[in-house]
């Protein structure tokens, strides 16, 4: 995994963030092909949003949630993306695969209402801390 920064107009940062959405009554419905579109539709929504998706991968086993590795750009709030995220992918994924969800779903739903969100980064906050406190000594 890349420790690199990115550069925009007045910052630099590295903002990664770990997600987990889970189907709507936690109903097993993501096999492989709904996997394949709602990571390329995830793409393109990063993408506009000038953030990267670094890893995404659904649980097959239970195919009911989907986990995510985002970096994120400094001017896009959480929230927001993960609104949009799961806006997008449940309309296309309802429109795309209409038929196989009717058992499922009567209303115009696909993800349950909250998600997981998770700051992840390469050292601990043991690390850090330390890091902070040691800051104005010569190493």
């Amino acid at each position: 995994m890349s420790t690199s920064l990115r550069s925009f107009a007045h910052s630099v940062c590295r903002i990664e963030i770990h997600l987990v959405f889970v189907t709507k009554y936690r109903h097993p419905v993501i096999h492989d092909k709904i996997e394949s579109d709602i990571i390329e539709l995830m793409y393109g929504v990063c993408e506009k949003n000038r953030c990267r998706l670094k890893e995404a991968k659904a649980d097959l086993g239970t195919k009911d949630h989907i986990h995510l590795l985002i970096d994120f750009a400094p001017n896009v709030s959480v929230s927001k993306l993960c609104n949009t995220l799961k806006t997008v992918t449940s309309r296309e994924i309802r429109k795309r695969y209409k038929d196989q969800l009717k058992p499922y779903y009567w209303k115009p739903v696909f993800w349950k209402r909250g998600y997981c969100a998770v700051s992840c980064g390469g050292a601990t906050l043991t690390v850090l801390k330390q890091y902070i406190e040691n800051q104005g000594y010569d190493d």
